[in-house]
């Protein structure tokens, strides 16, 4: 972050809630959950740690310094010289060092645009709706519940302004480019209905995903200062609707989940790599002109996490009658996550990387 003035830390939301990412993102810095996640360290001395959680006793390998330096080392696995990857290790309790919450902030509410000011540091965080990252019909962040989608495929700078002068930019936005449907498609309008040219194509959510990302990379290119601005683009936040996934009952979805899943290697049967993989390439398109886009890979560890959501409780526009909430299958939001808790892990690795660089 620059320091002459007020830093200015961006976030473009798509996958989880305003009050719990936005909440999150202005203490980044601090993980405040009661669960933490333990890190896959390199070939450094190691104890044995063993935690207890009612029944079940899991062995967990410990680096003997974990606590020393905060975090380092890459989240991407395989790449050469790796000491660390950030997205994989196991779930434990601590209830001896969290929450670490502080109420050391004020709020600023500006129609897509939230910002919040972090007195103690003099630092800003700007919360900035703009879920498919060009202009789209989904822009209003009360109003867009809508099952079809519409971008524009040549519009960004609307948005792009409120970026343009940030230290940090966080993007996220794979959540609003899945099928809620099998046969769930997409339209991209060209030109304007203004100049009278018009034009409307439908298409696959994942090629308007490539045709957003087109458009945002070509942005950053030609209008991101690589000596003062550093680009991060989180990973895909899983869902947890299909309790099956884990030996349970579909009609409970998320339910009544207190504990995360144990079996290493899980992988639901729903969570996609693909959008993934595919921003990865359009960012390495930037790397020729010195410019580099961390993938945060937060899908991994966030897939163990079947009893981080809301479920029932999730705070509505109107609350849920007796009926609704004995009705999960309808009513039980998965999607979205709880805090404390997973987001938290996410900022502690967007700390990591801002301190590690």
């Amino acid at each position: 972050m620059k320091t002459e003035t007020t830093p200015k830390m961006t976030v473009l939301h798509a996958p989880v809630g305003v009050r719990s990412i936005v909440s999150s993102l202005v203490a980044f810095f601090i993980v405040a959950s009661s669960v933490t996640f333990l890190l896959d360290r390199g070939q450094e001395a190691q104890v044995q740690m063993a935690v207890e959680h009612g029944r079940q006793e899991m062995q967990v390998k410990l680096e003997a310094g974990l606590q020393e330096p905060a975090m380092r080392g890459t989240t991407d696995a395989g790449d050469a010289g790796e000491e660390c990857n950030w997205s994989r290790g196991r779930w434990v309790y601590d209830n001896m060092s969290r929450p670490l919450y502080s109420g050391l902030k004020m709020r600023i509410f500006n129609g897509s645009l939230i910002s919040f000011k972090a007195l103690e540091y003099n630092a800003t965080i700007d919360f900035y709706w703009s879920p498919l990252l060009v202009e789209s019909n989904s822009d209003n962040p009360i109003i867009h519940r809508v099952e079809y989608r519409i971008i524009r495929a040549d519009r960004i700078e609307r948005h792009a302004s409120v970026w343009r002068d940030a230290d940090i930019i966080v993007f996220n936005s794979y959540l609003w480019w899945r099928k809620q449907k099998d046969d769930m498609r997409m339209k991209v309008m060209y030109g304007s209905f203004e100049d009278g040219d018009a034009r409307l194509d439908e298409m696959e959510m994942i090629d308007g995903f490539e045709i957003a990302l087109k458009k945002l990379t070509e942005w950053l290119g030609e209008n991101i200062d690589k000596n003062k601005t550093r680009i991060f683009f989180a990973g895909s936040s899983p869902t947890h609707s299909w309790a099956s996934n884990w030996g349970g009952e579909d009609s409970n979805k998320c339910l009544n989940e207190t504990e995360p899943i144990y079996k290493i290697g899980y992988k639901a049967a729903t969570t996609d790599y693909s959008l993934m993989a595919k921003a990865k390439s359009y960012f390495k398109t930037l790397e020729p002109k010195g410019m580099h886009v961390q993938i945060l890979n937060i899908t991994e560890l966030s897939d163990y996490r079947k009893d981080g959501h809301p479920t029932v409780f999730r705070r509505q526009f109107v609350p849920l009658t007796k009926e609704q909430i004995a009705n999960p299958a309808s009513y039980a939001d998965c999607t979205h996550w709880c805090l404390p808790g997973v987001p938290d892990v996410w900022n502690e690795f967007l700390y990591g990387y801002l301190m590690y660089k």
